[in-house]
């Protein structure tokens, strides 16, 4: 009896494999300084685990300007007319009114969302996190950027590990 207590304790702790996307996650936001560049992961999730990610750098010409209050909201999904796909992010302000910054694919240098699409697909399939984060540690990536980027991605990732040492206010709050 005891054996099937384990064995369902430990069926929770794994989600389940959700392959079609709802149209809206929950969100979080994390913010990170390398290099003295200013970078931002939205962080979609399902159930409370990491879904998805969408990262790049902070760019405010770009379109993306966040208060520094903004650590949660959601990714929701937009098929346009043509059958394109957008994810757009939508938080609270202050004063309880919605903001919507649409298009999170055309924000971001396109090397980062493909790099993230597969880092996404892979959380799709709940690939254990650890595995996930040393996945990433292991790309090899000629760029200075790009490798800012992926050291950003394993730290943002990190905050959802159970018992993971990594600081969580100092992710959030390098900006």
């Amino acid at each position: 009896m005891e054996s099937n207590n384990k064995k369902e304790s430990t069926q929770n702790l794994r989600p389940e494999v959700v392959e079609v996307r709802p149209q809206v996650l929950e969100c979080d936001v994390v913010r990170f300084q390398n290099n003295k560049e200013k970078w931002v992961a939205f962080i979609g999730l399902l159930d409370g685990y990491p879904y998805e990610i969408f990262t790049g750098l902070q760019d405010d010409e770009e379109g993306i300007v966040l208060p520094k209050t903004v650590t949660k909201g959601k990714i929701i999904k937009q098929v346009n007319e043509d059958g394109t796909k957008r994810y757009d992010f939508q938080f609270e302000n202050k004063r309880g009114y919605k903001t919507t910054v649409e298009g999170l694919s055309e924000k971001f240098n396109p090397e980062y969302w493909n790099y993230a699409k597969l880092i996404s697909g892979v959380l799709r399939y709940r690939m254990p996190l650890e595995h996930v984060i040393r996945l990433v540690g292991s790309l090899s990536l000629k760029d200075e950027s790009i490798n800012t980027w992926k050291v950003g991605v394993e730290r943002a990732l990190k905050k959802y590990v159970p018992g993971s040492t990594d600081d969580e206010e100092e992710v959030n709050n390098e900006s």
